[in-house]
């Protein structure tokens, strides 16, 4: 197996966020094989801010836009390509939901509760961030 460079563990989230009828929502995505539910996430671009590579996730994967938080709510870290990484989230008011988006044939999304999307990410770490979210809102 080819080296992974160091700079792929590095990576960066988004948790879109709306309020809804029943109040806060947020979006996750399926993973591509459609087996577990995720965040939008993917490695930081080397020319780009963990902040905006978070906002061009959510847009492929999710079909979502919208202002992202200067700051990030935390950090949380996960095993990939024999190596750990470490993925930076950021919170995403969304203003614009597509009804198709680049990675549509690929991905199922899903608005939830706080509490229903907890439960369906695989990361303890995630799962506190979470928490800290929900918190803040």
């Amino acid at each position: 197996m080819a080296r992974i460079p160091e700079w792929m563990y590095r990576q960066s989230a988004v948790i879109p966020y709306r309020r809804g009828p029943s109040g806060l929502q947020v979006l996750l995505v399926t993973s591509r094989k459609g087996t577990r539910w995720v965040l939008p996430k993917g490695v930081v671009e080397p020319n780009l801010s963990p902040a905006t590579s978070a906002a061009k996730e959510a847009l492929e994967e999710a079909g979502v836009r919208g202002p992202i938080d200067d700051e990030p709510l935390g950090t949380y870290q996960y095993r990939k390509w024999r190596g750990t990484c470490t993925v930076q989230v950021f919170a995403m008011a969304v203003e614009e939901e597509m009804a198709d988006w680049p990675e549509a044939g690929v991905r199922t999304r899903a608005w939830l509760t706080i509490g229903d999307a907890r439960r369906r990410v695989g990361e303890e770490g995630l799962r506190q961030i979470f928490d800290r979210f929900k918190a803040g809102r």
